[in-house]
């Protein structure tokens, strides 16, 4: 097989892996999750194409959580939440960001805005019940 499309097999599957899950893995647990299915994938694959990927918008990086950074396949305005015992990140579909938050951050600022992460913290309902 050549380089090439032996390079495209990993990047087609690293970017179906993100797309698959809804628990915003590392670049860690994408590298985990593809070793059953492609055993000769690297960690400095799955670090370089997530990169790729988000140099290029398709992908986003929620920042780090417990030291470690993690990634989403959405890429549209979403709020998550953290957890701070277990270290989930949720998505809350039904919390909307609103659009005046945005208008407000730039009169606040005086710069443009592109974009918003709205991100909450704090303990998932089996953290807290613990």
């Amino acid at each position: 097989m050549e380089a090439a499309e032996k390079q495209f097999r990993k990047r087609n599957a690293i970017l179906d892996c993100l797309r698959q899950t809804h628990a915003h893995p590392s670049a860690e647990m994408v590298h985990a999750l593809l070793q059953p299915s492609h055993p000769d994938i690297s960690l400095a694959t799955v670090y370089r194409n997530l990169a790729w990927f988000k140099s290029r918008g398709m992908i986003q990086s929620l920042g780090t959580v417990n030291g470690v950074e993690r990634f989403d396949a959405d890429t549209q305005p979403h709020v998550h939440f953290v957890c701070t015992g277990c270290h989930a990140v949720l998505d809350l579909p039904q919390v909307e960001i609103p659009a005046s938050l945005g208008t407000s951050a730039e009169e606040a600022s005086g710069c443009r805005v592109r974009g918003c992460q709205l991100t909450f913290t704090g303990l998932c309902g089996s953290c807290a019940n613990s």
